[in-house]
């Protein structure tokens, strides 16, 4: 395992300080299905938005597994999920691929908004007809008349952030029949003329992370809104599903060190039949589950940003760490309702919401079935 410097403890501690607040009201905030702004100005004051983006831009110049740890901590240590889920991408899907390819004009516009979190960032590849299947995408981008822009029509769905960003990646066609060469992405500011946002959609979970429709209308954009260059859209995915994946799944692994510790105190207390219910086994395999899980989990995720800084290629890596920990999160959380039994299917226990929560990470990022087609690609198979 990594061992973590004094600065890095020291920078995760006056982090952690921040989770009790950042947890207030978890469960209301997830009944209304809101984002809370109070709390987002709370998530700006802490400085985590600023934690891998470049000190020149008013951030703090750290690096992945470093931002990992501070994830996987605010996963332990915060219960609006929701929210969290918006940080990462934020993070991930906004802020990092306009620091790593992003124009200077790109940079010194957006990065310092993204880094005070003033600036809301969200990210558009799923369109109605084409999730899994990206290279199926109908939203295009054409050079104008005049040649001085683009010109975007098309729509995007399930964008998170969508409902309150100020910023958008957007992944759309730019040469049709180039296949994965024809994809470009753009940075689009909210109230581009052309550009609309649709209402919000209503989810089983993450409720307090927004996702809405795209809307695109003749949009016209100019050229130093293309993010690396045109062509190049499938290549920023790539980065930023690698980083997506890494810092959305450790917050799993802390979700699910907190949900253990919290079962093994429950299992000592609880008792039944003049016993703690611990001493059963068939709740003490269960805990013992979670434990497996959660460890595999880390390592593999940890693990995989190592090679990914190494350069190594960690396509396999990756899709096997994020089946780990997608599906060990749902496991855990189904497992802890059932040991808190009763208790654990009321609302007011919040396992119930741990558990919608973790549904989704089958989903997002890409689906367990396409991991699982992906690593079996890669066997040759």
């Amino acid at each position: 395992m990594i061992a973590w410097t004094e600065d890095q403890l020291r920078l995760r501690d006056a982090l952690r300080r921040w989770h009790e607040r950042l947890s207030a009201d978890h469960i209301e905030l997830d009944r209304r299905a809101v984002f809370p702004d109070a709390l987002w100005r709370l998530v700006c004051e802490s400085g985590l938005l600023r934690v891998p983006f470049d000190e020149r831009w008013g951030g703090l110049g750290q690096d992945l597994l470093t931002t990992m740890s501070l994830l996987e901590d605010l996963g332990h240590g915060c219960r609006n999920g929701g929210l969290i889920f918006s940080i990462c991408t934020h993070l991930c899907s906004t802020g990092v691929p306009i620091q790593r390819f992003g124009s200077t004009a790109l940079k010194d516009r957006y990065m310092a908004g993204l880094c005070d979190g003033a600036t809301i960032g969200a990210h558009a590849i799923t369109e109605p007809g084409s999730g899994s299947d990206a290279l199926s995408m109908r939203t295009t981008a054409r050079l104008s008349a005049d040649g001085d822009g683009y010109v975007i029509n098309g729509s995007k769905t399930f964008v998170s952030n969508g409902p309150v960003a100020d910023l958008f990646v957007v992944y759309v066609r730019t040469e049709p029949k180039h296949g994965a060469l024809g994809v470009t992405a753009f940075v689009i500011e909210r109230g581009t003329p052309g550009f609309s946002i649709g209402r919000p959609i209503e989810k089983m979970g993450l409720r307090t992370s927004p996702l809405c429709e795209l809307f695109f209308d003749d949009c016209r954009v100019p050229k130093f809104s293309v993010l690396g260059g045109p062509g190049l859209g499938f290549s920023i995915l790539d980065h930023v599903m690698k980083w997506e994946i890494l810092c959305s799944f450790i917050v799993n692994v802390g979700e699910m060190r907190y949900r253990f510790e919290r079962c093994v105190d429950y299992a000592k207390t609880r008792r039944q039949f003049d016993r703690p219910i611990g001493s059963f086994q068939s709740v003490a395999n269960k805990i013992v589950d979670m434990l497996m899980r959660l460890e595999t989990s880390r390592i593999w995720l940890y693990q995989t940003a190592r090679r990914f800084l190494n350069d190594e290629n960690v396509t396999t890596d990756i899709s096997i760490a994020k089946l780990l920990a997608s599906e060990g999160n749902v496991a855990s959380a189904m497992d802890a309702v059932q040991i808190f039994g009763g208790n654990g299917y009321m609302t007011e226990f919040g396992l119930e919401k741990d558990l919608r929560n973790a549904v989704a990470g089958t989903i997002y990022s890409g689906t367990s079935e396409i991991q699982r087609d992906r690593i079996a690609k890669m066997l040759g198979l």
